[in-house]
């Protein structure tokens, strides 16, 4: 997942910090599901593809932790996300595009796919696609950043995988020179990352399939 860190810092300087707020992972489920709901997922979808910057924290959430309850989510052990890093190592950045908004197409809240497509648009100097692209990273990452205050279990920070665990160390400048502890957990593991007697609790969450 070391692909996209040259990235991060460029993203997330000037990036704020959301107000914290408990996640419930049940209503998250219940409301993605119910065409009644305002966080139902086709509604969330096209407000976060055609207005990424008016969501909420709330509704961020609901598409970032949302994904543990869909079907149709690409991992990166998808031979097709493979062959769009791959074309990402080599330097192709059309075929990053054409690959990566296919891709986007089917799971538009991955947060790796949107990484490589903000690489390519960047590298070919298509200001009007990253824009939008990081408009929509932004959102999630605040989803993310608005789980928790990472002071201690109960508040710990939440996330969907490593790979996405690694984004918010680097928006958190947590680097090389932390040291990094680990606990299981009934539904996921916790990373405790420690520094002169600072402590920053990450959840990687861990949902059945």
């Amino acid at each position: 997942m070391k692909y996209y860190f040259f990235l991060l810092f460029l993203l997330f300087s000037v990036f704020g910090f959301s107000q914290k707020s408990k996640i419930d992972f049940r209503a998250i489920e219940k409301g993605l599901k119910s065409t009644d709901s305002p966080y139902n997922y086709d509604k969330l979808v096209f407000k976060y593809k055609g207005f990424p910057r008016s969501l909420d924290s709330i509704e961020s959430q609901y598409l970032y932790y949302g994904r543990n309850f869909r079907n149709d989510r690409i991992n990166t052990t998808d031979n097709r996300f493979k062959s769009l890093a791959e074309a990402f190592k080599q330097n192709n950045f059309e075929a990053c595009i054409k690959q990566g908004k296919a891709l986007y197409d089917k799971d538009p809240t991955n947060l790796d796919i949107l990484l490589i497509l903000l690489r390519a648009f960047d590298s070919l100097k298509d200001g009007n696609n990253f824009m939008y692209h990081l408009s929509q990273f932004r959102s999630l990452a605040d989803g993310i950043k608005s789980s928790g205050d990472g002071k201690s279990e109960k508040t710990a920070y939440l996330v969907n995988s490593v790979g996405d665990e690694y984004i918010l160390l680097n928006i958190l400048n947590i680097g090389q020179d932390y040291t990094r502890g680990s606990k299981p957990a009934k539904d996921g593991m916790f990373d405790i990352w420690e520094k002169d007697g600072s402590k920053t609790y990450i959840k990687v969450l861990y949902f059945d399939s």
